[in-house]
């Protein structure tokens, strides 16, 4: 397991952040990135979790609320990679999976 402190991590997380393409980060209106140290214990090895209202489910009614969420659990991310490379690539991986449940558009994964 890689062991990192959750600054460093966090860090990290920021850092696929800025990787996202442009494309996706345009549409990311109104989401926060969070970092939790572990997932739900229904789900040990979830790296990454959606919560709230995709944009296709948004109405004149959506306004003044607080953001959506996409988490990233620090334990499984670090459990299952070897090097930091390995932690910024997988955050940015799970950033980008989770777009699509915000966007209601599953089209919009980057292939290849």
């Amino acid at each position: 397991m890689l062991e990192m402190t959750r600054e460093e991590f966090e860090e990290l997380v920021a850092e696929a952040l800025d990787r996202i393409p442009p494309e996706l980060t345009r549409l990311m209106d109104n989401v926060a990135v969070f970092v939790e140290d572990e997932p739900p214990a229904d789900d040990p090895e979830l790296l990454g979790l959606y919560e709230g209202t995709p944009l296709t489910d948004r109405g004149e009614w959506f306004a003044g609320v607080l953001p959506d969420r996409i988490t990233i659990y620090r334990g499984p991310t670090l459990r299952m990679c070897e090097s930091r490379e390995d932690v910024v690539a997988e955050a940015e991986v799970t950033v980008v999976q989770d777009t699509p449940s915000y966007t209601s558009f599953p089209g919009l994964l980057p292939v290849g």
